[in-house]
């Protein structure tokens, strides 16, 4: 048996209010107001299609019993790196094996759908992780910007403990361009909604879902969970009368709540339907661009036993509330904002210094002392202990996943900070160990000495004037 054998989902915090984005823009388009109901997902400065992917396969290896991984693969269409590998920045965050398959897939909306197919028709003896991720930029006052968000989900290919059974796939390939964004584009260009209902989706899924049905030997009327990703509100519904599904099994897309994230709503909305699943469940994933992806799956018995640390019901829950719609402009550089002389300092990655400490920068990796078992960070030639100093005794000790306490921290809005203040102070790690690091999604009155934090892999700085961001691990206030 192949299929699906663990899930995990990351939605950003902070969910935009569409009555503040109408309110900004209706004097435009009065159309907006109606769409200005709930809210969506929104990245913060320091968040971007890497680092959501890292959180949503952190919580996919959680509920994985097995976490060394075969293969890695990343699915978006807003990958920050053009020439170099985005999944191996994702891969060596996790400090996965060096010997990992990695590889990123991007270019089309069922990005996500075809590596999944991939994953699953090559059976792959131990598990494979695909994770989608998206960060999509939109005009201001768009219809896009209502009705979008960012997103990442992961799931994980396997034959063992398998929690969602793969029946089969098909896939219908015809250059319907619906939308597109051009290599020297910062945004994607659509055509009309009921033009792309009806000659798009109501004419590639049906027979491409009938095909497949057809040789796993279901009827429509069987399937308990169909998932359509779009940001068309009425489309699923009306897909599913003309394929004869259920009403009750269409998977809402989030509209409401999170936003359409693009090319990872489809492993979004999977992961959102094995977490609400019953064994024997039938799930009908669409997979939707340039053509269609149709994957069909049958939930186990198994998938009791297997729940991630988050999951899609945790990541909705872990929401805070923004209505600064000039902060979401601000972040997505859709304004040019005064940043001041010291946010013009040049910020030039050396990378053969980057190499040379990319155990501590990407995999957050210290040490702990042979001799002595000390723990330390970073990791030096020298054991920290006064009465030990040992020489070389250092092996790798992860920090990334330890909780930490906040010893002393500071609110500084002298420093330069994409949304100041500056929050950054000493944090003592469970186990031994203590760094100066920044605090990240701080609200004003979370933070003390004493307070509890996770760790998260953040960006740390942009260099402009090269193209190239920073990343490293940041702390956040869990109480926040």
């Amino acid at each position: 048996m192949i299929g699906i054998t663990a899930f995990g989902a990351y939605i950003p915090r902070s969910r935009l209010s569409k009555q503040a984005m109408s309110d900004a823009n209706s004097w435009f388009d009065a159309g907006l107001k109606s769409l200005a109901k709930g809210e969506r997902s929104i990245c913060n400065w320091d968040e971007d299609t890497i680092t959501m992917a890292v959180e949503a396969t952190r919580d996919c290896l959680t509920a994985l019993e097995k976490k060394q991984l075969a293969s890695l693969y990343l699915a978006s269409t807003t990958l920050p790196f053009l020439d170099r590998q985005n999944s191996v920045v994702v891969s060596e965050a996790l400090n996965l094996e060096k010997n990992i398959r990695t590889m990123d897939i991007s270019a089309s909306q069922r990005a996500a759908t075809s590596a999944l197919i991939s994953l699953l028709e090559s059976r792959p003896k131990s598990n494979a992780m695909l994770v989608a991720s998206e960060h999509r930029r939109t005009k201001a006052g768009s219809r896009s910007e209502m009705l979008w968000g960012d997103a990442a989900a992961a799931v994980s290919v396997g034959t063992e403990k398998v929690i969602a059974e793969f029946l089969g796939a098909e896939t219908y390939a015809v250059d319907f361009v619906d939308h597109y964004r051009g290599s020297d584009s910062d945004f994607d260009y659509d055509w009309e909604e009921r033009w792309i209902r009806d000659e798009g989706f109501m004419k590639s899924v049906p027979e491409t879902v009938d095909k497949l049905l057809a040789s796993c030997g279901i009827d429509a009327a069987q399937i308990t969970h169909f998932i359509l990703p779009t940001d068309q509100a009425r489309t699923p519904a009306a897909l599913a009368k003309k394929l004869g599904i259920n009403a009750q099994a269409v998977v809402d897309n989030q509209i409401a709540s999170v936003g359409v994230a693009g090319a990872a709503q489809a492993i979004l909305l999977l992961a959102k339907a094995i977490e609400a699943a019953n064994p024997e469940d039938l799930i009908l994933l669409v997979g939707f661009g340039q053509g269609c992806d149709i994957v069909l799956f049958r939930v186990t018995e198994e998938v009791s036993n297997t729940k991630p640390k988050q999951g899609v019901n945790g990541a909705l829950l872990a929401r805070r509330v923004e209505t600064n719609y000039n902060k979401f402009l601000s972040f997505n550089k859709l304004v040019e904002r005064d940043i001041g002389k010291r946010g013009e300092a040049d910020k030039q990655t050396y990378l053969s210094g980057y190499n040379r400490r990319k155990d501590l920068l990407t995999s957050f990796i210290g040490g702990v002392c042979r001799e002595c078992g000390t723990v330390q960070i970073p990791r030096d030639k020298y054991c920290v202990n006064p009465d030990c100093h040992a020489l070389e005794s250092q092996d790798d000790y992860r920090f990334a996943d330890k909780a930490g306490t906040v010893a002393t921290w500071t609110a500084d809005r002298l420093t330069f900070d994409w949304n100041p203040p500056a929050y950054f102070g000493m944090v003592e790690f469970e186990g031994g160990g203590k760094l100066m690091m920044d605090f990240t999604e701080v609200e004003e009155g979370t933070i003390d000495a004493g307070t509890r934090v996770s760790l998260h892999f953040r960006i740390k700085q942009f260099d402009t004037q090269r193209g190239f961001r920073k990343y490293f691990w940041k702390a956040m206030p869990l109480s926040s």
